[in-house]
């Protein structure tokens, strides 16, 4: 796993989950740009478990890691249906939790990935 390309997807995650609460505060229904967002957060995730996947022999904790990395796979798909479901002001608010989520377990994904076996 690299470490530039998980920042970058945490700060990305991050961002998004700002723009989710500011459209949330506004009192504004999701609307294109948060899809966009979260389908490009999903390609990102994607790429990264590839990568993960492919050097998972060094990880100590396999289980915990596949856990974490199924985890943010799963996230951003659901997120989008949750969202698109409330047509409220809270469907913005789903968004900025599931991209807060994923930031956070990528986060820890770089955790367990640093610890020696």
């Amino acid at each position: 796993m690299n470490g530039a390309y998980s920042g970058w997807l945490i700060g990305a995650a991050l961002l998004l989950a700002l723009a989710a609460v500011v459209t949330t505060v506004r009192n504004r229904p999701m609307g294109p740009v948060l899809l966009i967002g979260l389908g490009l957060l999903e390609i990102a995730v994607l790429a990264q478990a590839g990568f993960a996947l492919a050097g998972m022999g060094r990880v100590a904790e396999k289980a915990t890691f596949v856990g974490y990395l199924a985890g943010t796979v799963v996230i951003p798909p659901a997120a989008v249906w949750w969202g698109r479901a409330e047509r409220t002001r809270w469907g913005p608010g789903v968004i900025a939790v599931a991209a807060f989520t994923v930031a956070v377990m990528t986060g820890r994904l770089l955790q367990v990935w640093s610890m020696v076996p």
